[in-house]
């Protein structure tokens, strides 16, 4: 029998090797996540001149995504379980570039609204489905910078999704073609390509892992068994998901990460739009100039992780996070369009940093068998922040000319999810940091409420 010791060294070196091998392709999942999502913010006023959408109707249909992605998060949640997170990923990405593509030919608003709508549908349950592949490939202790990881990812993706797209609207004219069709196009088709791909290059267990040694294998299939062991002896009678919205600390979750997903959508979606008030600029350079905050955010996000690790709670971090957004938001809302953009940076290194922060409070307190349907809950309602954000901004814009009300409103969101961090309730322990989110993880969400 191989010693306790021998398999301790195999499973963390198995963890290392999915680092280096999966997390990379789950990175790339994510940049093609981004660019379908976020593409219409840089085509906004070529949808306006060659389709007739205004502002109001271009707000909504960014939002409307969001509403079709709360309505089949859950469902989509539910067939992952059934299928498994490859077929499921293979699945979602494909359809959502097949969705994507077909943007390249919208001509009206209802066509607009219609295929928002299915994009949405389509991706749902994206996150949940990587979440819960990490919590059938990482030891518990790992899981957490695996999910860090991955978030920050989003910001990289953010950052090269400007100048992608700057560059493909650039091509106006190429083939007979809009600069607008070029980026939903290409940017669709790239999706479909990758969904193909990460069927054949991502294994859906362990145990068809060629990269991973037979011990390798053993030691971390085992790991996870015993994990799963213990939860369920801790965690008791399988939980209702249903119920779960009746818990007040993930409606209370729900909330602050609404907060959270209104400034990142509004900077998503009108982000070029505010930029395209600086004198002088044009579709590429908007393109380079939208990837300052999300680069800023990148390092803003990476010097959290590092006070992360040494911090006994996040909470406090998250606080912090969350006034600098605040405190971003409202300076640009009374600046100059170049001084605008520099807050804008600021507010993006709050609120992009307090994504990673956010997600290590459930995480910590979840139990780990029901980890994927709560996360599927928060991140669902708490991506209604998708709706609301370039819903209300489009609505401000059609009434007044400018967005500045609603980075106000913004600010004062971001302030009030400050205060209510204080409400969570967090696992805390002296141990090393690692050992809390080991801790808390074997408490059941229903002994938490």
């Amino acid at each position: 029998m191989k010693s306790a010791d021998n398999a301790v060294s195999d499973v963390a070196t198995a963890t290392k090797k999915f680092f280096k091998r999966v997390l990379p392709i789950m990175l790339v999942m994510l940049v093609c996540n981004q660019l379908n999502r976020s593409n219409i913010g840089y085509a906004q006023d070529h949808l306006q001149a060659d389709v007739g959408i205004g502002a109001a109707a271009y707000g909504f249909g960014a939002g409307l995504f969001f509403i079709a992605y709360a309505i089949f998060e859950l469902p989509s949640n539910v067939m992952m379980e059934k299928y498994g997170a490859k077929v499921w990923l293979t699945r979602i990405m494909i359809s959502w570039g097949i969705v994507s593509f077909l943007m390249a030919f919208v001509q009206n608003e209802t066509m607009f609204y219609v295929l928002r709508f299915l994009l949405g549908a389509a991706e749902a349950g994206f996150f949940p489905a990587v979440i819960f592949y990490f919590a059938r490939w990482v030891p518990a202790g790992q899981r957490g910078k695996a999910t860090a990881i991955f978030i920050a990812g989003s910001s990289i993706a953010a950052a090269i999704s400007g100048p992608i797209a700057g560059m493909l609207l650039s091509l106006h004219g190429a083939l007979g073609l809009r600069g607008w069709q070029w980026l939903f196009g290409f940017e669709g088709a790239l999706s479909v390509v990758v969904g193909m791909a990460v069927f054949f290059v991502l294994d859906a267990r362990i145990k068809d892992a060629k990269w991973l040694s037979p011990a390798e294998k053993d030691a971390l299939s085992q790991a996870i068994r015993d994990e799963d062991a213990q939860h369920t002896t801790a965690g008791g009678a399988k939980i209702n998901r249903w119920k779960m919205l009746l818990n007040p600390q993930i409606l209370l979750l729900c909330g602050i990460y609404f907060s959270v997903q209104l400034s990142i959508y509004a900077n998503t979606f009108w982000l070029p739009s505010i930029i395209k008030q600086i004198p002088g600029t044009t579709d590429l350079t908007v393109g380079f100039l939208s990837s300052i905050p999300w680069v800023c955010a990148v390092f803003a996000m990476y010097f959290a992780a590092k006070l992360q690790d040494k911090a006994k709670s996040k909470r406090p971090l998250l606080v912090v996070a969350l006034l600098v957004a605040a405190v971003g938001t409202f300076a640009a809302a009374i600046a100059s369009p170049v001084m605008a953009l520099v807050f804008l940076a600021i507010a993006a290194m709050g609120f992009k940093s307090a994504s990673p922060l956010f997600w290590t409070i459930p995480q910590s307190g979840l139990h780990p068998m029901i980890l994927a349907p709560a996360i599927a809950i928060i991140n669902s309602l708490g991506n209604l922040g998708g709706f609301v954000a370039p819903f209300g901004f489009g609505i401000i814009k059609e009434q007044t000319g400018s967005v500045i009300p609603g980075l106000f409103a913004l600010a004062a969101a971001s302030t009030i999810a400050a205060g209510l961090v204080y409400f969570l309730k967090e696992r805390r322990t002296d141990g090393a940091p690692g050992q809390v989110e080991e801790a808390a993880a074997q408490e059941p969400v229903g002994s938490r409420a």
